[in-house]
């Protein structure tokens, strides 16, 4: 098979889909691997490493969409490169759909068998190429976090840690899973009065046994999340339905009880955010003013640690990768009932339930893909 990478053109990211050494497990498996020249600079990677690895660079991103039987990218194909998929070409990258329904509808015209990094399962049941990326960016919250409160940026002027005769901020956490463990992580490191949330109990119990006394854990219904916020200097919302646009757990109106310069910091803007208010933005311009709140939804957050991000991400993906060009597309996802779970459109129709139910498409289930001629 013929595997092809793109240089990232979204904005501020620096990330690659492909990195030497995997291109190099690609060609030791007996495929091609077409590189856009560039690809990898973001994470220091010049062409000629990825030619000594044994893929071959060409100019354009034009030359490897027209070239690939399959390409492997990190960000959702933006316009451009979605008018340059072909029908039956696999695309394998993160799509988040939910609340993308542009996106969505060019996947759907080009035919291109599109599988989303986002619903890869594992037996666990846990998202085993999403978990890399939230903790990196979870742990990316509360950097982004402390910044945005700094008086110059906006914020209220408030050192996370404190320092002696200086009680430190309060962060409230949204979301116990991978990406709020991971920012509570930061957060207690920094000697702040963290805070996670979490609406179950064994989520909450593992968060208390872990942290001990040097984090709370409160239970998420409206009264203790209008309370956490209300208090916290830093709120990092950390929500996740696979698959699915997340959930609007902080109102507008629940601004007006924040203190003046308080950060909201949105992990989930990439499935639509979590705040009533949030717009996505990008590192050229992360945050923005709403009734006096400060609020960073940059939506490739992993993309500022791009090597960091990068490597975290292969070595996830590249297994699945590896199948699907050995045996096939169809074939890889028979024998692989998580990686099934990936597939998000196939042949102009949508093959994940929580996409077709929030964007109103039929639903095709993957099976039917899958066993097709």
């Amino acid at each position: 098979m013929i595997v092809g990478t793109v240089k990232e053109i979204k904005n501020h990211e620096y990330r690659v889909g492909l990195t030497p050494e995997s291109v190099a497990e690609l060609v030791g498996r007996g495929h091609e691997a077409l590189v856009e020249t560039g690809a990898g600079l973001g994470i220091g990677a010049e062409d000629e490493t990825y030619t000594e690895a044994g893929g071959k660079v060409v100019g354009t991103a034009d030359e490897v969409f027209a070239g690939a039987d399959m390409i492997v990218k990190v960000k959702e194909p933006q316009a451009v490169e979605r008018a340059k998929l072909r029908k039956g070409q696999i695309l394998y990258t993160y799509l988040h759909l939910a609340p993308d329904p542009e996106q969505t509808k060019d996947l759907i015209a080009s035919g291109a068998v599109c599988i989303a990094y986002e619903t890869v399962t594992d037996d666990s049941g846990g998202l085993p190429l999403l978990k890399p990326m939230s903790q990196v960016a979870g742990r990316l919250s509360i950097q982004a976090g402390a910044t945005a409160l700094e008086k110059a940026h906006g914020g209220r002027g408030v050192l996370l840690g404190g320092v002696p005769g200086v009680a430190p901020g309060k962060v409230a956490i949204i979301g116990g899973g991978v990406v709020g463990f991971n920012a509570a992580q930061m957060s207690v490191g920094l000697g702040a009065d963290t805070t996670i949330l979490d609406r179950s109990p064994e989520a909450l119990e593992r968060l208390a046994n872990y942290f001990g006394s040097r984090a709370k854990t409160r239970f998420s219904n409206q009264a203790n999340l209008a309370e956490c916020v209300a208090e916290a200097d830093l709120v990092v919302g950390a929500v996740l339905v696979p698959g699915a646009a997340a959930p609007k757990l902080v109102s507008r109106a629940m601004l007006s009880t924040m203190k003046p310069g308080a950060v909201l910091v949105d992990v989930a803007i990439d499935q639509g955010g979590c705040f009533e208010t949030s717009k996505a933005t990008t590192y050229t311009d992360p945050t923005y003013m709403v009734d006096g709140i400060v609020h960073y939804c940059v939506a490739n957050m992993p993309g500022g640690v791009a090597r960091t991000s990068t490597y975290a991400l292969n070595n996830v993906t590249l297994p699945h990768a590896l199948r699907i060009a050995d045996s096939g597309w169809r074939k890889a996802l028979q024998n692989d009932p998580h990686l099934k779970n990936g597939l998000n459109v196939w042949n102009g129709k949508i093959t994940c339930k929580p996409v077709a139910d929030d964007l109103g498409y039929d639903y095709t289930p993957a099976d039917e893909a899958v066993q097709s001629d």
